[in-house]
């Protein structure tokens, strides 16, 4: 499937704001935004001219790389949730809460969505004790997310409960630390998701 494999930082800077990508570096001086607060490239501290269609745009690529996804698989959500009945932008927002590779980074296993993508893949996460590699796979109310017995002890996933505790387990998942294993209480709500996205923005550019 085809995939970014450029520089996370580069996407960060680009937006003009942290998008969490790189885990723990995010949060030291390391970090891009942190040395760099400008878009890349060499018109990079130029003002660039405000229009409607610039924050549309905008919006819809800081929340296509924040899930790590890239046009078309987006598209695809947006036209789902354009036929869900509600909101359409909440139903988005939902849709991309609710992918297996999210569940596991808001649990806590990853400390980024490109790090839990990645357990996902290799196999290390089990939904309901099956097996999925998924990372897209959605996740329902009752489900019960696990770290597969063979994959407790891997460092990763020792390393992202380690830095737990600047992570917010939010409110529609419940977590078991010690088990490794996280319950999905609901599906979330538009104030129970966590992220800096004006997605009444997203639907306007993709309803023209």
């Amino acid at each position: 499937m085809a995939r970014y494999t450029g520089a996370d930082c580069r996407l960060c800077r680009r937006e003009g704001e942290k998008l969490f990508m790189k885990g723990d570096r995010c949060y030291t001086d390391k970090c891009a935004m942190e040395r760099r607060p400008f878009p890349p490239g060499q018109a990079g501290r130029k003002r660039p001219k405000e229009s409607e269609y610039r924050l549309q745009l905008r919006e819809k690529q800081k929340t296509k790389r924040m899930y790590g996804m890239l046009e078309k698989q987006f598209r695809s959500y947006y036209e789902l949730a354009n036929r869900q009945p509600g909101i359409t932008g909440e139903n988005l927002l939902r849709l991309l809460e609710t992918r297996l590779d999210n569940v596991v980074y808001r649990l806590g296993f990853g400390t980024s969505r490109d790090e839990a993508r990645q357990q996902v893949r290799h196999g290390h996460i089990h939904v309901n004790g099956k097996r999925v590699d998924i990372p897209s796979y959605r996740v329902r109310p009752g489900d019960l997310v696990s770290v597969a017995p063979n994959a407790k002890d891997l460092l990763v996933i020792k390393g992202a409960i380690l830095s737990n505790e600047r992570h917010t387990v939010p409110s529609w998942l419940e977590v078991d630390v010690d088990k490794l294993q996280g319950s999905v209480l609901s599906l979330p709500t538009r104030d129970q998701i966590d992220v800096t996205v004006r997605e009444n923005l997203i639907v306007e550019l993709y309803s023209k």
